[in-house]
């Protein structure tokens, strides 16, 4: 789904080529209080910082926790629709709230329910 995609930057028109790379918790990398998660746009890295917040509020509202696999998914259908929406693609940093994280998460759970299963992440050597 969201973690290898193509998506034509709104302004530019130039294709881009969008590899999910790795997911960090950002507390010991920047000081953050969120989980990033980076990829690969046109070879160019760029970081989904998703706020460590929407774990806690997702586990008390569903008694579900997000994933690695899901927290993925989610900063990558973000990115995509940021990019479509315009937002430039050129950042080496997004920033999510914890509702847009929660929407996305739920969209994504509804798409892998049509698709039948979450798609694996791939092994980066």
């Amino acid at each position: 789904m969201y973690e290898d995609f193509r998506v034509k930057d709104r302004w530019s028109g130039e294709e881009l080529h969008c590899r999910w790379k790795g997911t960090m918790v950002a507390i010991a990398t920047r000081h953050a209080d969120a989980v990033d998660v980076r990829f690969d746009v046109n070879g160019r890295p760029l970081w989904v910082a998703l706020p460590l917040e929407a774990w806690g509020r997702q586990k008390s509202l569903t008694g579900k926790a997000i994933t690695d696999q899901l927290a993925a998914q989610i900063a990558g259908r973000f990115l995509q629709q940021s990019i479509d929406e315009g937002y430039d693609s050129r950042r080496e940093i997004c920033t999510m709230t914890v509702d847009e994280v929660l929407s996305h998460l739920r969209s994504v759970v509804d798409e892998a329910k049509e698709m039948g299963e979450m798609p694996i992440l791939p092994v980066l050597s």
